[in-house]
């Protein structure tokens, strides 16, 4: 759809009195966002202002964004036509014509991507002194090493599979890395197939090669080449006697979207665990294959895997290019970023007064400029504290070696009452979460694996402590789960209280989770899956109330995601009643903005850079008693129906005025990183007006609320790739 489609489809629409606002053309597919959203991932990875492998690691998050997106949406389209659905979502856009735009989106970035990898990283490594060869540039004395590391330690754990006639084709698990090889028998025409796994697991993905020298620099330079091109080298030996002809890398994606059958159970951990185990045997919905493979290779594994159109997409670079992480492990800090130790607010250095300044004040933590150690803190001082009766929380990602969890078995050894919500359906962190449930149990921690029928997304602690006036909750709330290593690379935002209200809300909530209790007369929460679609469709009804009135109504919605149809639709009548309307979408947006007389209030921007921008903050004008709320919650149907969300207000004035006169502001303002999008569904570099301040967000906060340390990274610094949210 072009610009002047929409004006024109816009003025009937204005003539017609906007009597509908469900028109297709209306709306942005979900799919097709997402793969916009992916594509300033791999900007990133084009980006030279980024250090050398902090772009070979985007490059990385990039094709695990892809797995992810096949495992799960795209297999969820090819249910859809299995099944035969017809209806369509709000867009209009059925299954068959989906999978053919994504596609289409997907081919030409694809492509990007092989050329990024191939035409500058490769090229830019080497002028660093590092190496990526691929097996023919080799010398002889580099490949006899090879051969023998080959022999003696590759060699003994592959297994070819033959099949034919007599071996039927074999399984092919989900993204496994594989050989398809062709060998003849000598002296003989017919070509024989094999398939080899290639260990991926069991061994670096990039081998380093012997023969490494030092610059002038002394800098030891670094010489790698792909694993799979050391298997492919030395094939004669897993076939003796054979001519190898050829060998071409493969990879199957398959529908890794678990059914949970909660209904039919003994009990939910049950559930889970067998669902689990069928995630890697789903059926194909994707194959990569490289762009030399041979056709009819191509064919034979068409007719065992391939059901829909448009499942090979052929690869001009590496398969599998989430590997590329790996290249992060090289010894090589001036091609990485800045090493950064996060601020902690001086209210709350001194941790055993943790108590006593939650009291006395609200407290914000913005991640990772500001450090996740307070939070990891106001549990272990609680679990050691002999006035503190009870802790409860929900865990939905808490990543391994988890201090939160080690200061919850603490509080429970020190005879703490310790409750805990454990999301098991946390999508592909679903073992890791059962096995810690099974270890808090084990240490006599009431644990609640969940609930029937929804997931349990709000991030929640609170706390019972006994004082000298009575009783005390405190409680910690946040946009982000409660992980040590995510909180350095997600941008969320935390708030410590020990408001009676909240308190009395965070507590009700608690009870509804672990008990029967159904309460819903909250004083300040907003909570899913019912009272958060409604409180903020009357949020925005009240700004288009004050706009006929006053004309000076104003909407800030900083996301991840905004999908839902009715909340799209409330968000054009506020726009058409004048309402001021500034979104920063960070991934899924299906609203189009600056559609003439419906959406022309509305500005919808993003922003991707080195932390992912995981916040979300809801800011209202309110006719100058303004309000803000934060938390776990996205304009997504999920959030609003699916899922326990929680949507809390920001009451401390200070909070409030830092986060509408700084934070927000930045976020707008941004120029460097900041995209924005059209009307046609596509993002343009937004370019600062004449005289306006070059501003990046991410830098600006880093600068102002983090401290720099051109020192020793911390140890438990990690980089983990942007969707699995």
């Amino acid at each position: 759809m072009n610009r002047e489609d929409i004006s024109t489809d816009a003025e009937e629409k204005k003539s017609d009195s906007f009597d509908t606002l469900s028109d297709p053309s209306l709306y942005i597919n979900r799919e097709l966002s997402w793969i916009q959203f992916n594509r300033h991932v791999l900007n990133e990875a084009k980006d030279p202002a980024h250090p050398l492998l902090e772009r070979a690691k985007f490059l990385a998050i990039f094709a695990n964004n892809l797995d992810e997106f096949f495992m799960i949406r795209v297999s969820g389209l090819h249910r859809q036509l299995d099944e035969g659905v017809l209806k369509a979502p709000p867009d209009g856009l059925t299954p068959a014509r989906l999978l053919d735009g994504i596609f289409e989106a997907l081919s030409p970035l694809l492509e990007e991507q092989a050329s990024v990898w191939h035409d500058d990283i490769i090229p830019a490594l080497r002028e660093k002194g590092i190496t990526i060869h691929t097996y023919e540039t080799l010398q002889e004395d580099q490949k006899r090493s090879l051969r023998k590391f080959f022999n003696k330690e590759i060699f003994p754990v592959l297994t070819p599979l033959a099949f034919d006639k007599s071996h039927p084709f074999p399984f092919i698990s989900n993204l496994a890395l594989n050989l398809a090889i062709i060998v003849r028998e000598r002296g003989r025409e017919e070509d024989l197939f094999a398939r080899i796994k290639i260990p991926n697991k069991l061994f670096p993905r990039l081998i380093r090669v012997p023969g490494g020298e030092h610059s002038s620099g002394g800098t030891e330079e670094i010489h790698l080449v792909f694993l799979e091109d050391v298997i492919s080298a030395n094939l004669d030996l897993l076939f003796p006697g054979m001519e190898v002809r050829a060998s071409y890398p493969f990879r199957v994606t398959r529908d890794a979207d678990i059914e949970i059958e909660e209904d039919e159970a003994d009990d939910l951990i049950t559930a889970v665990e067998e669902s689990v185990g069928r995630r890697w045997v789903g059926i194909p919905v994707r194959i990569e294959v490289s762009s030399w493979m041979d056709q009819a290779v191509c064919g034979m594994m068409g007719e065992k895997l391939v059901k829909y159109p448009h499942m090979f997409y052929r690869i001009a670079g590496p398969i599998g290019m989430a590997d590329l992480m790996c290249m992060l492990d090289l010894d090589r800090p001036d091609l990485k970023d800045p090493p950064f130790v996060p601020s902690i607010p001086k209210r709350l250095e001194n941790e055993k007064a943790i108590f006593h300044t939650i009291k006395s004040q609200d407290v914000m933590l913005f991640h990772p400029y500001e450090s996740f150690q307070p939070v990891v803190n106001f549990l272990t001082q609680a679990a050691t504290d002999p006035d503190v009766l009870a802790i409860k929380m929900t865990l939905y990602r808490t990543g391994t070696r988890s201090p939160i969890i080690n200061a919850l078995l603490n509080a429970r050894e020190n005879g703490k009452a310790v409750s805990v919500v454990v999301e098991l359906k946390a999508r592909f962190d679903e073992e890791n979460n059962i096995g810690w449930a099974r270890a808090l149990e084990h240490a006599g921690v009431h644990v609640v694996y969940g609930i029937m029928g929804l997931k349990v997304h709000s991030k929640l602690c609170l706390i019972v402590r006994r004082e000298r006036e009575g009783i005390v909750r405190y409680v910690h709330m946040s946009s982000g789960n409660y992980n040590s290593a995510t909180a350095r690379i997600y941008t969320d935002i935390g708030l410590f209280t020990a408001n009676p209200e909240i308190a009395s809300d965070v507590s009700n909530l608690f009870n509804a989770l672990t008990g029967y209790s159904r309460y819903m007369a909250y004083n300040h929460l907003l909570v899913s899956p019912k009272n958060i679609r409604r409180g903020i469709i009357s949020l925005i009804d009240r700004e288009i109330k004050r706009q006929q009135e006053y004309k000076d109504s104003h909407i800030i919605l900083k996301l991840n995601a905004l999908q839902d149809a009715e909340m799209i639709q409330t968000l054009y009548r506020a726009s058409i009643a004048g309402v001021k309307i500034d979104l920063q979408i960070r991934g899924i947006c299906c609203l189009r903005p600056g559609i003439p007389g419906i959406s022309d209030n509305i500005t919808v921007s993003t922003i991707v850079g080195r932390f992912l921008e995981h916040s979300r903050i809801y800011y209202f004008y309110n006719g100058g008693d303004e309000i803000v709320l934060m938390g776990s919650a996205d304009l997504m149907p999920r959030n609003l129906n699916r899922r326990v969300e929680v949507l809390y207000p920001i009451l401390d004035q200070g909070i409030k005025s830092e986060i509408i006169n700084t934070i927000l502001p930045i976020h707008l303002r941004d120029c460097v990183k900041a995209r924005d999008l059209d009307a046609d569904g596509t993002y343009s570099i937004r370019i600062p007006a004449d005289g306006e301040e070059q501003i990046q967000a991410q830098e600006w906060l880093l600068r102002n609320r983090g401290i720099w340390n051109q020192g020793i990274p911390d140890e438990e610094d990690t980089t983990i790739g942007i969707v699995g949210i």
